[in-house]
């Protein structure tokens, strides 16, 4: 996989670019309103059947640029101004939502975003809206999900806006199964979970890698957590890519154990100790 920065300042070797790539985000510029300048060239590789994270703080650009893949972003008034976004070799940056979801990609937004109203069992055929293969081979993807998320099975007839945290994210991620997708772009998959939960989601997408073959983008700001099933990551500040490595590089990294772990020499740092971090971070300099 490409380095997607400029030289590392933490001394993390750059990876070969490998020959097939699923998708590939190239040196994009993001402006929302005409005027605001979100995102500054970034550029990163995803390999098919891999898990890539995409790590950063709360407002480091990880949403936007997930939004800039699955052309999410006009509803919210940004626009991709420069770079190529391409999925399967082909560029996708000017094609709707339906049409990258019918060619394989999907996201999951942050928030989960399920519908309320409708049950557990509703909120998943909404998911094959796009499909024409016909209802016995839905039916089949319903018990493949059901599979996977057996809690989903014992509430199906339940509305989503009465199940739990945990039960409305495995039921947006296997909404986003029922599309048969290729790749999911999976935002913040973490946030407002207890650990346990957490924990069983991302077995969940390991095992739907594995057995499904399904690519994954990760979004998240537990880096721990993501680096322990990603195979390579990349590290967003004020919207530019500014490291990147496989994951086990990047977790024994110092400077990610520092400003991400909350790690320094070998101990857990206080939060007076790492609230100055920013302006001692060496790739920032």
């Amino acid at each position: 996989m490409s380095s997607a920065a400029a030289p590392l300042a933490s001394g993390i070797s750059e990876k070969a670019v490998p020959e097939k790539s699923l998708l590939s985000v190239n040196n994009i510029e993001v402006i929302y309103n005409s005027v605001i300048l979100v995102l500054k060239g970034v550029s990163l590789d995803v390999p098919a059947g891999g898990i890539v994270a995409l790590l950063g703080a709360n407002g480091a650009g990880k949403s936007t640029t997930l939004k800039a893949i699955s052309n999410l972003l006009r509803a919210e008034r940004g626009d991709v101004t420069k770079g190529k976004i391409l999925f399967e070799s082909n560029e996708v940056q000017n094609l709707s939502p339906n049409e990258l979801v019918r060619r394989g990609c999907i996201q999951v937004m942050e928030g989960r975003h399920c519908f309320g109203h409708l049950t557990i069992e509703e909120n998943l055929m909404t998911g094959a809206f796009t499909r024409t293969d016909g209802k016995a081979a839905v039916m089949r993807d319903l018990d493949l999900v059901y599979g996977y998320f057996p809690k989903l099975k014992q509430r199906r007839n339940s509305q989503a806006g009465y199940t739990s945290g945990g039960e409305q994210q495995m039921c947006a991620v296997g909404r986003a199964l029922m599309s048969r997708p290729k790749m999911i772009l999976l935002d913040e998959p973490s946030m407002g979970l207890a650990p346990q939960i957490v924990e069983e989601i991302f077995e969940i997408v390991k095992h739907l890698n594995e057995k499904e073959q399904v690519s994954f983008l990760l979004a998240e700001q537990n880096t721990n957590m993501a680096l322990r099933y990603a195979r390579y990551g990349y590290i967003l500040e004020n919207g530019r890519v500014v490291m990147d490595g496989d994951a086990k590089s990047l977790s024994e990294n110092e400077d990610v154990k520092e400003f991400y772990l909350g790690i320094s020499d070998g101990r857990r740092k206080s939060f007076r100790e790492g609230k100055h971090y920013r302006r001692r971070k060496r790739w920032l300099a």
